[in-house]
């Protein structure tokens, strides 16, 4: 038997309760994780300075490739927003995608620039630079407790959900 060691990504796209919730159901998703990257660890009041929401995706790419999974993530975003998804604005709550694999940065930019033809696209495509999980109260928080609010339409959250 062939296997296949499986990849992670860092997808943000607003609140991560809502991105988790969409990703995992997608074909190749192996596991997801509430988080938040590329910010200073240092806490600032409760919070953490200069991170953005996101969830870290593990993936088999025989089943689903970088540029599919940002396709994916078009599907839930506004990539012309910047720093807000929905009701949620500030910083943290940019979009992006995030990769300590370089073929992971071009593949992302490579699909991004093809939508830049067309309109303004400010989804950062960086490498990764930090992470740390969530707290517990916010893995699988939509998969919990379904009638939480959420920036992302209900028959677009649950898309995916019966593949």
């Amino acid at each position: 038997m062939i296997t296949s060691a499986l990849e992670e990504i860092y997808l943000a796209g607003g609140c991560l309760w809502g991105v988790q919730e969409f990703v995992r159901h997608l074909p190749g998703v192996v596991h997801t994780e509430a988080g938040r990257a590329n910010g200073d660890p240092g806490r600032e009041k409760g919070g953490y300075n200069g991170y953005a929401e996101c969830v870290k995706v593990g993936f088999d790419p025989r089943v689903v490739s970088v540029r599919q999974l940002v396709g994916f993530l078009f599907e839930i975003i506004d990539p012309e927003s910047l720093d807000s998804q929905g009701p949620d604005t500030g910083r943290k709550y940019r979009t992006g995608v995030y990769s300590e694999d370089d073929f992971h940065l071009e593949e992302a930019r490579a699909i991004i620039a093809d939508q830049a033809k067309s309109r303004s696209i400010v989804v950062e495509v960086v490498a990764l630079s930090s992470y740390e999980k969530s707290a517990p109260e916010h893995q699988d928080r939509l998969a919990r407790y379904p009638e939480e609010k959420c920036h992302i339409p209900r028959q677009v959250l649950h898309r995916y959900k019966e593949l």
